[in-house]
């Protein structure tokens, strides 16, 4: 049974030290998916605009300063409350995003008790996918066989 753990929330886009604009956003979480987190922002167009990136790195970063290259997060202070930093970047532009750090957090615990660091792998079901591919099926037989027996092993010769 594959787990989903999603919330809505409010995440400001910041355009200058002096302007933010809300934007509506949802964080999912899958279990069939477990090293990554998803977000969803709704810019008030037909197509909303996503990220993936690991879980991993929005845990570390609302601890301390993580991340380089696309995805970089880190906790901070404004105006008295707690916040988490995201700045992406992409081909088509950069965005900072600032989320609230409580609620992020606890959505982050909820993803963390369904599937716990250093069980992610299990929740891929690798050893029992793997174990299918290599189990030996009856065709197998037709291949291990020697097609061209050797005269040693011709009876009675």
């Amino acid at each position: 049974m594959h787990i989903v753990v999603e919330r809505e929330l409010e995440i400001d886009l910041v355009l200058s030290p002096e302007l933010s604009i809300p934007v509506p956003a949802r964080l999912n979480y899958r279990s069939d998916d477990p090293y990554a987190v998803h977000i969803t922002f709704h810019i008030g167009s037909d197509h909303p605009v996503g990220w993936t990136f690991a879980r991993e790195l929005l845990v570390e970063g609302v601890f301390r300063p993580c991340g380089h290259g696309d995805v970089r997060v880190w906790p901070t202070k404004v105006a008295g409350r707690s916040v988490v930093l995201m700045a992406l970047s992409s081909p088509d532009g950069d965005a900072l995003l600032l989320a609230p750090a409580a609620q992020v957090s606890s959505w982050l615990e909820r993803t963390l008790r369904a599937v716990p660091p250093g069980t992610e792998a299990e929740e891929l079901g690798l050893d029992d996918g793997l174990a299918e591919l290599l189990s030996p099926t009856p065709a197998d037989d037709l291949w291990l066989r020697d097609p061209w027996p050797s005269d040693e092993s011709k009876d009675g010769e």
